[in-house]
Order: C-alpha cells, then sequence, then structure tokens
C-alpha cells in the first residue's frame, strides 16, 4: 500500500512541473490563473499525500489554510481579469 502512496506522490510532482510550464508559457493570461489554480489544488493534494505517509494530521491545518488562500487568489485574479481592478473604489461622497 506504500508503494501505491509513492506513485501517487510522483505523479502530482510531474503534474506540478507541467503545471508550473504551463504558469510560465501560457499563452494567455487566463491559461496563467487555471495553472495557478491547478497547482494550488496538486499542492493540497501532494501535503495530504505526505500526510498519510507520515501517519499524522498535523498537516490538515495547513491543507485548510492553502485551500482558502487559492480560492481567495484565483477570485481575486478572475476579477482583476474581468475588470481591470480587485477593490472598486467609490470616489464620490455620500
Amino acid at each position: 500500500m506504500m508503494i501505491f502512496f509513492w506513485v501517487v506522490l510522483i505523479s502530482i510532482s510531474l503534474s506540478m512541473v507541467a503545471f508550473i510550464y504551463r504558469l510560465i508559457i501560457g499563452p494567455t493570461t487566463p491559461d496563467r490563473v487555471v495553472a495557478l489554480d491547478a497547482l494550488g489544488v496538486a499542492l493540497i493534494s501532494m501535503i495530504g499525500v505526505i500526510s498519510i505517509l507520515a501517519d499524522t494530521g498535523f498537516f490538515l491545518d495547513i491543507i485548510l489554510l492553502l485551500a482558502i488562500l487559492a480560492f481567495i487568489g484565483t477570485v481575486a485574479f478572475s476579477k482583476f481579469l474581468e475588470k481591470g481592478e480587485i477593490i472598486q473604489r467609490d470616489n464620490n461622497p455620500s
């Protein structure tokens, strides 16, 4: 069973290399955003497999934190691509 987890860990590592390639070379900005989000998911899954191999629950807090940060980053990038700004400031005081 341990061999399976090591094979999964190597597969995730290879997919992370492909995501980094797409992040750097990506022809468009949305491709880069998707690659960055996929890289975050791969990192979360890699930490999960390492947690199983280490037989500890210590890494679960780290996984939760990375998932929240990846989601917020993806939403911020998407909003920036759509509107050109992340935080809208109202210059007209009411």
